[in-house]
């Protein structure tokens, strides 16, 4: 795998898959310290807010966190991180839709015990980078996304059902 060197000077390996490709992660994820000059890190939703809600900062929600404050704030940010905790729990996903419902364009990353039979439904909801807990696992994660070439129900990557797109 290859490695970055953020401004911190720690290298980071590239664990991530971001629009189908696996590609080196330059944000570094949260911690307690807030962020160093030049440092992409991730933002607890507390430390954004505390921050003052910078613009092209990127944000980690956790599945119970509510978007709702920073709805008007979508456009100014880079990047948002979906934590999951466990695999089961299937809140993540319904954030990333209303998320992507609201307006954000920006990556939305799926981050956390994320399994690679997953990987599809994530995409689905709006995600469009995958971030795994286990990095052994971004090869599985790949083919699955490359499973299925066509989807008859209608989602937020593609909003028109199949019978809609043939008309």
């Amino acid at each position: 795998m290859t490695t970055v060197t953020p401004a911190s000077g720690s290298p980071v390996q590239a664990r991530l898959i971001r629009d189908g490709a696996v590609v080196a992660d330059d944000w570094l994820p949260p911690a307690e310290q807030t962020p160093g000059a030049g440092e992409r890190r991730i933002l607890t939703l507390a430390q954004w807010q505390d921050a003052g809600c910078p613009e092209g900062a990127g944000l980690q929600l956790e599945a119970a966190d509510d978007p709702g404050p920073l709805l008007d704030a979508l456009a100014g940010l880079a990047l948002i991180a979906v934590h999951f905790g466990v695999f089961t729990d299937g809140r993540g996903f319904s954030l990333a839709r209303r998320l992507r419902e609201a307006g954000f364009a920006g990556e939305l990353r799926a981050r956390g015990e994320l399994l690679p039979d997953q990987a599809h439904y994530l995409r689905r909801c709006g995600f469009n980078a995958l971030e795994f807990a286990d990095p052994d696992r971004l090869a599985q994660a790949q083919e699955r996304l490359a499973v299925f070439t066509t989807d008859y129900q209608g989602a937020v990557d593609q909003p028109l059902p199949l019978f809609r797109r043939r008309a």
